[in-house]
């Protein structure tokens, strides 16, 4: 399930867009959990932190850059959409890594681009997201997220940065095709996600958490190179 929030300081607006919002995806039968905040220190306060975020930017200090500048720094990695008059703004948006900036009052072309967007950034993984689900329940895990994967009993757990452990029922092998060259599989029961690599020993690697994970013998040399290509393909952009 896509958990989604609207924060707009005018309750008319919010709800207005949190229908629409609604009604986009029903139509293509896509639950989700969708709450409406009336400021960023209402959204802030809140702790969540979304899969999807429409955004106000005029409101009460904080305003919507600041809001999504200490999302941001706190680790929140969501799809942020700006909603606004402020046409000449839009360039801020960079700034917060914003997927898109709609200008009210919205125009259902604009709108309905803009989801369908949204829907085929996920559908494709082009923010490196991985889609979990553990029976009816959908969760959407950032790559950058994950610092490494273990299989324990036919279960996969996913020891995160900033979330607590999760875990479900999936081979390491099908995971392993869902994630991108980032992470390595070190062990046959562990992938790691190079990011967090800090060194690597006879045995096992330690992470720049603090933990330490297996690596096994005829998987060493492997992990040398494929350390180089990660510095080569991904360091530039972290």
């Amino acid at each position: 399930m896509l958990r989604i929030a609207v924060c707009d300081d005018e309750p008319y607006i919010a709800n207005q867009l949190a229908e629409q919002v609604s009604s986009f995806l029903s139509s293509r039968e896509i639950p989700a959990e969708l709450r409406c905040f009336s400021g960023g220190r209402a959204l802030l306060d809140s702790g969540l932190s979304p899969d999807i975020l429409f955004l106000d930017v005029q409101m009460p200090a904080p305003d919507g850059f600041e809001t999504a500048l200490a999302l941001r720094r706190r680790g929140f990695s969501g799809l942020l959409i700006f909603v606004t008059i402020l046409r000449e703004q839009v360039f801020r948006a960079f700034e917060v890594q914003a997927f898109d900036y709609l200008v009210k009052p919205l125009e259902p072309a604009a709108f309905t681009g803009t989801m369908e967007r949204l829907l085929q950034t996920l559908r494709s993984g082009q923010e490196q997201r991985l889609l979990v689900q553990r029976g009816n329940d959908y969760t959407l895990i950032p790559f950058r997220e994950i610092v490494y994967c273990e299989v324990i009993n036919r279960k996969v757990y996913l020891h995160l940065h900033h979330m607590p452990v999760i875990n479900y029922y999936e081979k390491l092998e099908v995971l392993e095709t869902k994630l991108d060259s980032r992470f390595f599989r070190c062990h046959r029961s562990y992938l790691v996600n190079l990011q967090y690599l800090q060194s690597c020993h006879p045995g096992f690697a330690a992470l720049s958490t603090g933990e330490e994970i297996p690596v096994s013998r005829l998987r060493r040399e492997q992990l040398s190179a494929a350390v180089l290509q990660y510095m080569k393909q991904w360091r530039p952009a972290l």
